[in-house]
């Protein structure tokens, strides 16, 4: 493949990022292209030497994804994030999907609970409203006790979530690198 047919497959792949993100990697990989020919080297080995630009795309959507969330870490852009990383390729769906589906687990369960804590007392109070006989006042003290700990529990389900995207953000950002040819030893 040569230097147009690379860069025009390239650009294609990349369709869905930004036209000014687009147009500052294709310059880059011109430059490549530049200094390779500057080198001796043809087209053909320089665009070999880069590797297959749908692989290349991929590795870019991956990483402008984690950027996202970096800056604004929404749910959705967490989970575009997890998917562009488990795209590049099968290693990464066992070694992603596996850790992403046991972290939104957690969260998941964590936020359940303390929501329904808290809401114990509303519930305490329909089940005394339908079954007039069956309140009680260790059941009312109960009820209160739990939402109490109901708000301790979201309080801690702020941080905790929190903490656990950051954490998938790093071990995405890791999974990249390795994918891109193992870690920088600096």
């Amino acid at each position: 493949m040569n230097k147009q047919q690379f860069l025009t497959a390239l650009e294609k792949e990349l369709k869905k990022l930004p036209h000014e993100e687009r147009e500052e990697i294709i310059q880059d990989f011109e430059e490549h292209f530049y200094i390779g020919m500057a080198n001796g080297k043809s087209e053909e080995e320089i665009s070999q030497s880069l590797g297959s630009p749908k692989q290349i795309a991929k590795e870019i959507a991956a990483v402008s994804r984690i950027e996202k969330i970096e800056t604004s870490a929404t749910a959705g852009n967490v989970l575009r994030a997890v998917w562009a990383v488990i795209g590049l390729g099968f290693f990464n769906f066992v070694t992603v999907f596996g850790p992403f589906l046991a972290l939104l687990a957690v969260v998941f369960v964590g936020w359940f609970i303390g929501v329904a804590f808290i809401a114990s007392p509303l519930i305490l109070l329909v089940s005394a409203i339908n079954h007039p006989g069956m309140f009680d006042l260790f059941s009312l003290f109960f009820s209160i006790m739990l939402c109490g700990s109901g708000w301790f529990i979201v309080r801690g389900m702020l941080y905790v979530t929190k903490g656990l995207t950051d954490l998938l953000v790093r071990y995405l950002k890791y999974n990249v690198s390795l994918v891109k040819g193992g870690l920088k030893h600096d």
